[in-house]
């Protein structure tokens, strides 16, 4: 969405359709994105995430998980 009032909207929609299929799955999902309002109105805002960071994090996960194997701690 473009707007905060669009995304209330779709927000809202979403909660009508997790509480007509009424699964622990929809209802989990639904609460998740209540829970994470306030970051998901920055997004929209600002346009700002953490993307760059959250790939440096995976690229270091990785090269530790090559490491994996080594019984000495100092090439680990």
């Amino acid at each position: 969405t473009d707007t905060l009032a669009q995304a209330w909207d779709e927000r809202m929609r979403m909660g009508y359709f997790a509480q007509i299929a009424n699964m622990p799955e929809t209802t989990k999902l639904y609460d998740t994105v209540v829970a994470w309002w306030d970051a998901i109105e920055v997004l929209i805002v600002t346009g700002a995430t953490t993307a760059k960071v959250e790939a440096g994090n995976t690229g270091i996960k990785n090269i530790k998980r090559t490491g994996r194997g080594f019984r000495n701690p100092e090439n680990y």
